[in-house]
C-alpha cells in the first residue's frame, strides 16, 4: 500500500476503553541499495533478522488507555536490568503526550501467537519495538482527539494534547482518562496514523533514571524469588560432581527426610533435589546426602585435551592469490570457558498440578519455555502457563529455560508447589558457559596497503537452541552443523556468526569464518555472543599490522575505516582521551573500535602493569594489571534515554576488562573449579578504573540501534592491546590472568559448601 515515508497502518480494537494496535506488515519500507565487496552484516545483519521475524505478528503488541488516565503496555520481552521499561515508557509518553509516570510497563507472559515476536537478545528489544510501539501509541492518540473533538466542539486540527489533556481553542479540556471509554471501539477497524516528527521530541533523547530504581534499592523489586505463591517452599538440587552427571540412587533418603524442615526428596534427571522450610535447610541436607552418581560427559577432560580436539578440527588458513613480495602476519589466539552467570542465581516458582501448570521465572524466550515444560511434563501447552518475571541479569543464562524446566520436572515429581534456587556454586560447574575459542588470523600487506585479512574461529558448539523464541526455529539447531557443510551452507551458529561479524576497514579481502566442534558442554550466547573473542583477536593483529608499516595505531585505523560514523567515535575518544600522552614504563594506552547493532563503538583505555600495581594485596581478590582510565564513545543512532545508554557501557565495559584481564574456568578431570563468585573473577571494584566517561554521539538517524552489548568487543579489545603495549609482548590465551588457580577450590562432594555463619567480619 503507496504510504508515506512517515505513514503507517494499525487498528482500533474494540474494547471498553481504548485500545490500539500497530500493523507493520502492510507498511514496511523498502530497504536502500548496498555497494558491492560488503560484509554480510553491512547487508542485512542479525537486528534485522530479528526485526523481520517479529514484524508479522506487530499488529498484536496493543497499547490500552485506562479511566484514570494511566496508558499500560505489556512488553513482549523480558527486562534484566537493561532498562527497557523505562525506554519503552519514554517512547509511549512522548506518542502519547502523556507523563513518563503515567505509563505502566509489564512484563507479557507467554503469548505463543507471538511467533518469533518474543525473545529477548541481540540488543534487539528497541529495535525491532519501536516502531511499533509508536504507531499503536499513535493510534490512541489520534482516537483520544476524536472523541475530544466530539466532546468539545471544535475541529481535530485544532485541539492541542499535552500530558494528558486535550485543549480546545477556547480553552475548554478534557483528560484522557475522560476520553478513554468515548474513544473505545465497539468493533476493530483500521486506520493510518502519522508519526511525530524527531524535531518535535520532548521526552526521547533526553536522559532520565529507570522507572525501577527506587525499588531496585529499596528492595521492594520483585524477583522471581520474592514472589509469595502458596506452597512453595525453598527447594535446590544436589548436582553430580562431574559436568553433565546423573544420579543413580540417593543411599540414604531415609535419613535426609528426618533432618529438620525437609519436607520433601525426589530424584529428577539432574540430580536430587529436596523441598524444605528455609534454604539453609536444603544446603544442610544437600551436604548430607550419600548419591551414587552416573559420569558425566566430559569425564576426564581438562581445558588442554578440550583444546587439542580444537586444534585438531581447525581448517587451514588459506592465503589468497596475493603479490610474491607481500609480507604476512599470523598469530593464533585461545579464549578460554567463562561463566555466563548472573548476579541473580538460576531460579524459578513452580505449581504443577494434575491437568495444569504455571511457572513463573525470569525468560527471555517464554514461548519455547512453555512448549519446552509442556513436553517435559506430558502436558499440552496450553495447560502450561509461563509467567515472565523480571530478572537480575541474564547475560545469556535467561536464553535458556533450564531452572524453569527443572522446577516444573521437581514439582510434578514432589506433587508440590517449590521455589527453586540454583546454588551458587552450582552455576559455574553445572550452568551455562561461554565456550572455549581459537581464533587464527593470516593477513598480507605491501606497499602501505593491506591485501587481505583472514579469520578462522574454531569452538565447542554454541547452543542456540532456543533459536527465535518458539519450537519452530530452535529446531533448526538440532543438526545444522553437520547438515550445514554437507549442503555447502551455513548452520545456525554459523548464521549468527556471519550475521554478526563485520570488520570496518578496507583490508582487501576479508574473510571471517566460524567452525564448532563438541558439543558435550553446556553453552550458551553470553553478552555479545561471538563478538569479544573475534575483535580482540583482530585488534591486536591490526596493532601488529600498524607497527610492521610504521604507523602509529590510530592514524592506521583511521586510514582504513570504511565509514565516516566508526572513525568519528575513534576520534572523539582518541581526542577525549588525550592518544599518544607520554606515560611511564609498564603503562600505556589501547584503542579499538567495534561495528554491530547498527552503530559503532570505541574505547581508549590507560592500563598500570608495573609490578607494586601487578602484586597488590587484596583479599580473596584477584589483582593483577589495573586499567586505570577508560574513555568510551558510541554512537547508537537514535538514543531513547542517553543515561541507560551511559549506564550501559559502563556494564559493557566491566564485562570486556573481565574477559580480557580476568574472568575464566578452569576444567580439570571432568569439572569445573570454579564455584561461586568468590572463585570466579569477574570484574571488581578494585579493578575499575577511577576516571571513566562515556560520550554519546550525536546522530541524526530515525532509528534506534541496538547498545545492550554495544560496549563489550571494543572494551575487551582496547584492555587487551594496552596490556600488549605496556608489557610489550602480545597475549595470546584470554583471560590473561587464566594460567593461575588463585583460589582454594571447594569440594566437589558434597556439592555446595556450607552456609557462611561469619559474614559479618567481612563487612566494611
Amino acid at each position: 500500500m503507496a504510504l508515506g515515508r512517515r505513514s503507517f497502518l494499525g487498528y482500533v480494537m474494540a474494547g471498553s476503553t481504548l485500545v490500539v494496535a500497530a500493523d507493520l506488515a502492510l507498511a514496511k519500507p523498502a530497504r536502500a541499495a548496498v555497494p558491492s565487496g560488503a560484509q554480510i552484516p553491512e547487508l542485512y545483519d542479525l537486528e534485522d533478522l530479528q526485526t523481520d521475524a517479529a514484524a508479522p505478528t506487530a499488529n498484536l503488541i496493543t497499547v490500552t488507555l485506562h479511566e484514570d488516565g494511566t496508558a499500560s503496555f505489556a512488553i513482549p520481552r523480558m527486562e534484566v536490568g537493561q532498562g527497557i521499561t523505562t525506554s519503552t515508557a519514554m517512547i509511549l509518553a512522548e506518542e502519547l503526550d502523556l507523563p513518563v509516570e503515567k505509563i505502566v510497563v509489564t512484563l507479557a507472559p507467554s503469548r505463543p501467537e507471538l511467533v518469533m515476536n518474543q525473545l529477548t537478545g541481540g540488543s534487539n528489544t528497541t529495535v525491532s519495538t519501536y516502531t511499533p510501539i509508536r504507531v499503536a501509541a499513535a493510534i490512541a492518540k489520534g482516537a483520544l482527539l476524536d472523541a475530544a473533538a466530539a466532546q468539545l466542539g471544535a475541529e481535530v486540527a485544532r485541539l492541542e494534547s499535552h500530558q494528558g489533556v486535550v485543549t480546545a481553542p477556547d480553552g475548554s479540556s478534557v483528560t484522557y482518562g475522560e476520553l478513554a471509554t468515548k474513544a473505545a471501539s465497539a468493533t476493530d477497524r483500521r486506520v493510518e496514523v502519522q508519526l511525530k516528527e524527531r524535531a518535535d521530541f520532548s521526552v526521547i533523547g533526553t536522559p532520565r533514571n529507570r522507572t525501577d530504581a527506587l525499588a531496585a534499592v529499596t528492595g521492594k523489586k520483585k524477583f522471581s524469588m520474592d514472589l509469595h505463591v502458596p506452597g512453595a517452599l525453598p527447594t535446590m538440587v544436589c548436582r553430580p560432581p562431574t559436568l553433565n552427571g546423573s544420579p543413580k540412587k540417593l543411599r540414604n533418603k531415609a535419613e535426609i527426610l528426618r533432618m529438620p524442615g525437609v519436607r520433601n526428596v525426589a530424584k529428577v534427571d539432574t540430580g536430587i533435589a529436596v523441598r524444605a522450610e528455609t534454604f539453609g535447610q536444603c544446603i544442610d541436607a544437600i551436604r548430607a546426602m550419600d548419591v551414587a552418581w552416573n559420569p558425566g560427559t566430559v569425564e576426564g577432560e581438562s581445558d588442554q585435551t578440550v583444546l587439542a580436539r580444537l586444534r585438531k578440527a581447525e581448517v587451514p588458513l588459506a592465503v589468497p592469490d596475493v603479490d610474491p613480495l607481500a609480507k604476512t602476519v599470523e598469530e593464533s589466539f585461545t579464549f578460554m570457558f567463562r561463566s555466563s552467570a548472573a548476579l541473580e542465581p538460576n531460579s524459578a516458582v513452580a505449581d504443577v498440578r494434575k491437568d495444569r501448570a504455571t511457572i513463573w521465572a525470569g525468560l527471555k524466550v517464554p514461548i519455547l519455555a512453555q512448549q519446552n515444560i509442556a513436553k517435559a511434563l506430558g502436558m499440552s501447552q496450553d495447560q502450561v502457563t509461563v509467567n515472565v518475571i523480571t530478572g537480575g541479569g541474564s547475560f545469556g543464562h535467561k536464553l535458556f529455560s533450564d531452572a524453569a524446566i527443572e522446577a516444573a520436572k521437581i514439582s510434578q515429581k514432589m506433587g508440590k508447589p517449590v521455589r527453586l534456587m540454583w546454588h551458587r556454586a552450582d552455576e559455574p560447574r553445572q550452568g551455562r558457559l561461554h565456550p572455549m575459542v581459537t581464533s587464527r588470523i593470516r593477513a598480507t600487506h605491501l606497499g602501505g596497503q593491506v591485501l587481505s585479512f583472514e579469520q578462522r574461529n574454531t569452538s565447542v558448539v554454541t547452543d542456540f537452541s532456543h533459536g527465535l523464541g518458539e519450537m519452530i526455529t530452535s529446531t533448526i539447531d538440532e543438526a545444522p552443523t553437520e547438515v550445514g557443510r554437507q549442503l555447502g551452507g551455513f548452520g545456525f551458529s554459523q548464521s549468527i556468526f556471519a550475521l554478526t561479524q563485520e570488520l570496518p576497514y578496507n583490508f582487501g579481502l576479508v574473510t571471517q569464518l566460524l567452525d564448532e566442534t563438541d558439543d558435550r558442554f553446556n553453552t550458551g550466547s553470553m553478552r555479545n555472543i561471538y563478538s569479544p573473542d573475534t575483535a580482540v583477536a583482530n585488534e591486536l593483529v591490526i596493532d601488529r599490522l600498524a607497527r610492521q608499516m610504521g604507523k602509529d595505531p590510530l592514524a592506521f585505523r583511521l586510514e582504513f575505516l570504511k565509514d565516516e560514523r566508526t572513525k568519528a567515535v575513534l576520534q572523539k575518544v582518541a581526542d577525549e582521551g588525550r592518544w599518544g600522552r607520554k606515560m611511564p614504563a609498564g603503562m600505556a594506552q589501547g584503542i579499538a573500535i567495534h561495528k554491530e547493532y547498527k552503530g559503532c563503538t570505541a574505547v581508549l583505555v590507560e592500563i598500570d602493569t608495573r609490578p607494586r600495581t601487578v602484586n597488590r594485596e587484596i583479599y580473596h581478590g584477584v589483582t593483577g594489571p589495573r586499567v586505570t582510565k577508560a574513555v568510551v564513545a558510541v554512537d547508537a543512532g537514535l538514543v531513547i534515554n542517553p543515561r541507560g545508554l551511559e549506564a550501559q557501557m559502563m556494564g559493557g565495559f566491566s564485562d570486556g576488562m573481565a574477559l580480557t584481564l580476568t574472568s575464566s574456568c578452569h576444567l580439570r578431570d571432568g569439572h569445573f573449579l570454579e564455584a561461586s563468585w568468590d572463585n570466579y573473577f569477574y570484574t571488581r571494584q578494585w579493578n575499575v578504573p577511577p576516571e571513566f566517561e562515556v560520550h554519546v554521539m550525536p546522530s541524526d538517524s530515525d532509528q534506534p540501534g541496538g547498545a545492550g552489548e554495544a560496549g563489550v568487543a571494543a572494551s575487551a579489545a582496547a584492555v587487551a592491546c594496552a596490556y600488549a603495549r605496556a608489557t610489550k609482548k602480545m597475549p595470546t590465551r584470554f583471560p590473561i590472568n587464566h594460567g593461575t588457580v588463585s583460589f582454594k577450590v571447594k569440594s566437589f562432594v558434597p556439592p555446595v559448601p556450607p552456609s557462611p555463619t561469619n559474614g559479618l567480619k567481612h563487612t566494611y
